[in-house]
């Protein structure tokens, strides 16, 4: 029997790969666990490490305030992150990193079991949908597969260095918004 339990326990004694050695706090995620939307980003920062919690930080904030765009609050969404634990000052994580991980992904994805999953930015979509996907060309497009809707934005922390990019992530946001009424009709 899968339970939040086992998965938690699971991800506080991992040591499949070396960022467990520089870890504050595990960041499993947040949010409501029977939601049919998750949002996954690619790993905890400095503030999500010290709090436990994912996308607190700067681009936390950002998120929030994304998703009120939308009509939608933290509390009506599930957040999580590819690797649970904070890689060192916050650069991207490497690829074993996210395939230590990837399993408790999918745990996750199964305890969840979302309709929809938001990958924000390239770290994400590229272990999520596709290993060679493009955020500047591929965002805002739905992918369908095992029963799942896919589509990556820009991630928050892309958004606060570069504000250009804003507009695409709102035409993103729409989308997921219709999407996400959709889902919620059938």
């Amino acid at each position: 029997m899968k339970t939040w339990e086992i998965l938690e326990g699971a991800c506080l004694s991992c040591k499949k790969c070396p960022l467990w050695e520089t870890r504050t706090n595990v960041v499993v995620g947040t949010g409501n666990k029977n939601s049919k939307i998750m949002f996954v980003g690619e790993g905890p920062g400095e503030q999500e490490d010290l709090q436990g919690q994912p996308f607190v930080g700067p681009a936390g904030k950002l998120l929030d305030k994304m998703l009120g765009a939308i009509d939608m609050k933290r509390e009506d969404v599930y957040i999580t992150n590819i690797v649970k634990c904070r890689p060192p000052y916050n650069r991207d994580p490497k690829e074993e990193e996210q395939s230590a991980c990837m399993n408790y992904l999918r745990y996750q994805l199964k305890l969840i079991e979302p309709k929809i999953i938001v990958c924000l930015g390239r770290i994400a979509a590229k272990a999520i949908i596709s290993p060679d996907f493009k955020i500047t060309s591929q965002h805002g497009i739905w992918y369908e597969k095992k029963g799942y809707y896919f589509i990556a934005t820009y991630h928050p922390s892309a958004l606060l260095r570069d504000p250009s990019k804003k507009y695409h992530a709102w035409e993103d946001l729409k989308k997921i918004r219709d999407k996400y009424l959709e889902m919620n009709n059938l």
